[in-house]
């Protein structure tokens, strides 16, 4: 059972730009690579680039490409998942920022867990709730239009809940305060995010311009921990996927699918202002 917030999904003007961004948004860097096996998962890439999708003929090239960039961001989403911990067919997961479903989806196909994905983007929840129904699986994968600060879900409801890149879009204070109401006691949170490195010193222009490029405010690695702390989370694992994320963007910037952002990116993280970090942490 779950409880249908009394507040309006939509709180501020802020969330408000987000919402009418990501109900707009029909990115091909996005699209296409979830065309690719029917998983839109609307991630960032990790791992080595297999570099000879460059190479053969010129008539499908564009195929290898999408193809291999799809490759590197469902290794990123298999990632986080791994971090998960033990789930059964019985356990409630959340994915806080769904998108468009692909990582919900595949934790359902991995554990055969209930799954319920939020988001802020009305569009992109009808979006994810047809791949459910498509896939067979919209018996335990649902998807919601709330708001992961408050989202009416029973207190302990949750063995495991994960944000994929959407940190950036909210204050991690209220953020991590929901998701500790949710866990119940000895449950998983993962992030995988980018945020920006105290020891560099204020955010660089870099950073700046992703923020502009997404209208998001990318945090402090500090923030991360400190609020985690506030808020019963405690580490479990950190994982710097820096280098391991480098290539995908280097293949992006020599791709057709190429937005403009992706100099930004690799400024960022060459120069070590950004870092790109999974963390694991668990509910006491």
């Amino acid at each position: 059972m779950t409880v249908t917030p009394q507040t309006p999904v939509l709180s501020s003007l802020y969330q408000e730009s987000v919402a009418a961004y990501w109900n707009a948004e029909r990115n091909p860097v996005n699209l296409r690579l979830g065309e690719v096996d029917g998983l839109y998962h609307h991630h960032y890439g990790i791992g080595e680039v297999d570099w000879s999708v460059l190479d053969g003929p010129a008539e499908t090239r564009e195929k290898r490409v999408v193809n291999e960039l799809h490759r590197l961001e469902s290794v990123q989403a298999e990632t986080l998942l791994a971090h998960l911990g033990p789930l059964r067919p019985e356990d409630r997961v959340m994915d806080a920022g769904s998108g468009r479903g692909g990582s919900s989806i595949l934790v359902n196909l991995r554990q055969g867990c209930q799954v319920d994905g939020v988001s802020i983007s009305e569009s992109q929840v009808a979006f994810a709730n047809d791949q459910a129904r498509k896939r067979g699986v919209d018996d335990k994968v649902r998807f919601h239009f709330r708001n992961m600060l408050d989202t009416g879900f029973p207190t302990g409801a949750f063995q495991a809940i994960w944000n994929n890149e959407s940190t950036m879009y909210v204050e991690l204070s209220q953020l991590f305060a929901e998701h500790a109401r949710l866990l119940r006691r000895g449950g998983r949170y993962v992030c995988i995010t980018g945020c920006y490195n105290n020891a560099y010193g204020l955010p660089s222009r870099a950073i700046s311009q992703i923020n502009a490029h997404y209208i998001c405010d990318i945090h402090p690695r500090s923030t991360y921990f400190a609020e985690m702390a506030a808020n019963r989370l405690v580490p479990i694992s950190v994982v710097d996927l820096t280098a391991a994320t480098i290539p995908y963007w280097e293949l992006r910037a020599k791709s057709h699918l190429a937005t403009g952002i992706e100099d930004a990116f690799l400024d960022a993280y060459k120069s070590g202002s950004f870092q790109y970090l999974l963390i694991a942490a668990d509910r006491v």
